[in-house]
């Protein structure tokens, strides 16, 4: 299995080439990065700490920018633009920590609210021109089940356009396993993107 560094390495040689060389369709410009917080030398911190040096690299390289957007600024974001953040606390105090899940997963997932899709189309239309590449981090934040993040993909196929590259936090045992929650009876996510990690 290849090391976190030399995923960092391939990852850095797409970035860098013209255009970048992960993207394997125009309607859906996204890689996943995956690697495993559970492993000692995969820490977030020590990903993230990555992350900022490879942004560095590829803007030294090619002149463009790497811009860095936290995925966990977007989901409060999503919850406080749908609803009193009070309201969600006394919905888990009368009835469960489910049942309030489910209604987070409404947020971010429904249209008459403020999803995530919605909001992340918005930071891409506030990019600098010369963005070269998106880093979408802080993917920890969904967990244990607030939202399926191949989801994501299916929501902005067709409506993205920036070339983006989502650092995911997991395993892989023959499919992406998400913080390495998901049992071997449960639906798997469906992702039609390169994935970084997935010896």
């Amino acid at each position: 299995m290849l090391s976190l560094d030399d995923r960092f390495e391939l990852l850095k040689a797409d970035l860098i080439a013209t255009p970048p060389a992960f993207v394997m369709t125009r309607e859906l410009p996204f890689a996943i990065f995956r690697y495993d917080p559970h492993q000692a030398d995969e820490s977030e911190w020590t990903v993230r700490k990555k992350i900022q040096m490879l942004g560095a690299k590829v803007e030294n390289a090619t002149g463009q920018r790497a811009i860095t957007l936290s995925l966990a600024r977007l989901f409060w974001r999503s919850l406080k633009e749908s609803e009193e953040i009070e309201g969600l606390f006394a919905l888990e105090q009368n009835h469960s920590f489910a049942v309030a899940e489910r209604q987070v997963n409404q947020y971010l997932s429904d249209s008459d609210f403020r999803p995530l899709c919605t909001l992340l189309r918005e930071e891409e239309a506030n990019l600098p021109l010369d963005t070269r590449v998106l880093f979408l981090i802080h993917a920890t934040v969904f967990a244990p089940s607030a939202y399926r993040i191949s989801s994501l993909f299916e929501q902005l196929h067709r409506n993205f356009r920036t070339p983006t590259v989502l650092f995911y936090p997991g395993s892989w045992n023959h499919t992406l396993n998400y913080m390495d929650l998901r049992s071997d009876d449960q639906a798997l996510g469906s992702y039609r993107v390169k994935i970084y990690g997935r010896e």
